[in-house]
């Protein structure tokens, strides 16, 4: 401990400890006030009103291949939701997103798809009240439709702190719906 190389690393080393051990401290306290404010259970949102519709599209970027036309689900809902809890000192922001989940044409397959998402910033602007929102996706499904399918939507949210990990979760409240038959286009007479 002669050298100032060897005086330099013990600093460096030191310094890097404490910077570990004052971050694991942030996280740990971090995650123990979102669970004193018991975040994993918000019941205080309301998904409603949901009007879905389906369509053809013969696009790639909606999933067609090859000419043939691929069927696209979008909806219309009304959402209230107080996410304020999912804030504290180390909350950067929260990603709100909101999911429906059916089930695939086999036993074991689960799709799960994002209609709608919002970054939100700060705890005022945490509190939504959406009226005949649209979705901001329009989703298709692997198969070759998913009409007359149930549906699960359901609003969930993942916590981006400052330091440490992504959290995710979701709200208790849940909706079902079915997905509809696709429209086809009326031909015009002559």
């Amino acid at each position: 401990m002669f050298s100032l190389l060897s005086r330099g690393q013990a600093v460096v080393n030191q310094s890097l400890t404490a910077s570990a051990v004052a971050a694991a401290l942030v996280v740990f306290l971090s995650i123990l006030q979102l669970f004193k404010d018991d975040v994993w259970r918000i019941d205080t949102s309301l998904i409603s009103n949901i009007k879905a519709n389906a369509s053809l599209k013969n696009l790639f970027a909606y999933g067609a291949v090859g000419g043939k036309p691929k069927e696209n689900s979008k909806i219309q809902f009304d959402l209230d939701a107080d996410l304020t809890s999912l804030f504290n000192w180390n909350t950067k922001q929260v990603f709100v997103y909101l999911t429906a989940e059916y089930e695939g044409k086999t036993d074991k397959a689960s799709n799960k798809v994002t209609y709608w998402d919002k970054i939100i910033t700060s705890p005022e602007d945490a509190v939504l009240h959406l009226k005949n929102q649209r979705s901001k996706y329009s989703v298709w499904d692997v198969e070759r439709s998913f009409r007359g399918r149930d549906a699960t939507l359901r609003l969930e949210w993942n916590i981006q702190p400052w330091v440490g990990p992504l959290l995710y979760g979701s709200t208790t409240t849940e909706l079902t719906f079915t997905f509809p038959e696709v429209k086809k286009p009326k031909k015009k007479s002559e």
